[in-house]
């Protein structure tokens, strides 16, 4: 036993930790990509729109206020994520969502993630980056 500890304590290369996404987030920005690659604007989010998304023990919630539409959104699920990737998958939301998850229930994303802040960068059939949601976290 003695070996195996001190192998694995001294032998062995440590391994990079990787940034959790547990907690509370709020969305600041969107970016749009004009060739997949390449940030061709940066979109801050309106005056009174608030989105949140919550993470905890697999499972997703968010929701958003937008004052100019008089449309709830939220949604609940779970996800999953790697060292670059997000993916969520919806098990019941809000009216408008539900309509849109007659095609989409699970949603695959490129990630960015830190401690402090994380982007969810949607990518078109081929592969190439379209747009993101960057978010803070707020707890």
């Amino acid at each position: 036993m003695f070996f195996l500890i001190s192998a694995s304590k001294f032998g062995s290369p440590k391994a990079t930790a990787m940034h959790s996404i547990e907690g509370t987030w709020e969305l600041q920005s969107f970016y749009n990509y004009d060739d997949g690659v390449n940030i061709s604007d940066t979109i801050p989010t309106a005056d009174g729109y608030r989105q949140v998304k919550m993470y905890y023990n697999g499972k997703v919630m968010w929701s958003r206020y937008a004052p100019q539409d008089s449309l709830e959104w939220f949604g609940y699920g779970t996800y999953r994520i790697t060292a670059d990737s997000l993916i969520e998958t919806l098990e019941y939301a809000s009216s408008p969502m539900m309509r849109a998850m007659d095609t989409l229930r699970v949603f695959n994303f490129e990630l960015e993630l830190t401690n402090e802040t994380y982007s969810q960068i949607s990518f078109d059939e081929e592969g190439h980056r379209t747009f993101s949601e960057n978010y803070k976290r707020i707890d």
